[in-house]
């Protein structure tokens, strides 16, 4: 009884306030789409699927309206997460309603930067594994897509540890 009332409260201190994040790989059917499914079940334990919205993108439109890639899908039902998602492509005017976006490696930040200058993106613009704990100065997500099963296993792993950071970051901003 005591667990819910806290979780209640916990979930009332967010409620004037709406935040939004988008994952962003190149096609949005490997990397992205699940870390949007991962972020989702742990923002949904939270209770706060209300006031934190999720979403993945893509830099290029090869793969628009496709679910995610069916690997990636077999690695995150491996783990009790389901993929929803259908590919969609990242447009400039995008920033204006995503509060954290978020790129998957260098060449999708270096594509998020040219549809908006520095000045708006400076504080809204990061690379996903800059919240990874065990990033050892890394900061890449490896695309799976060409690779074998072992990429899929290791791109989630990278996704399940970073999410709750991430969480923790956006809990921060709402109650700010």
């Amino acid at each position: 009884m005591f667990a819910y009332i806290k979780r209640k409260i916990q979930v009332n201190q967010y409620m004037n306030k709406t935040l939004s994040v988008c994952f962003v790989c190149h096609g949005n059917i490997c990397r992205s789409p699940l870390a949007q499914g991962v972020m989702e079940s742990i923002v949904k334990q939270e209770g706060l699927e209300k006031s934190i919205l999720i979403s993945s993108a893509g830099v290029s439109s090869w793969h628009v309206g496709e679910p995610p890639d069916s690997r990636m899908q077999d690695t995150a039902n491996n783990h009790g997460i389901s993929l929803n998602s259908r590919g969609l492509h990242f447009q400039g005017h995008d920033f204006n309603q995503i509060d954290l976006v978020l790129a998957m490696d260098r060449s999708n930040l270096d594509a998020l930067k040219s549809l908006r200058p520095e000045s708006e993106t400076r504080d809204k613009l990061f690379l996903f594994r800059s919240f990874d704990p065990e990033n050892k100065g890394d900061l890449e997500v490896p695309d799976p897509y060409y690779g074998g099963g072992k990429g899929f296993e290791l791109v989630y792993q990278m996704v399940e540890r970073t999410c709750p950071k991430i969480l923790e970051h956006l809990k921060a901003k709402l109650t700010s």
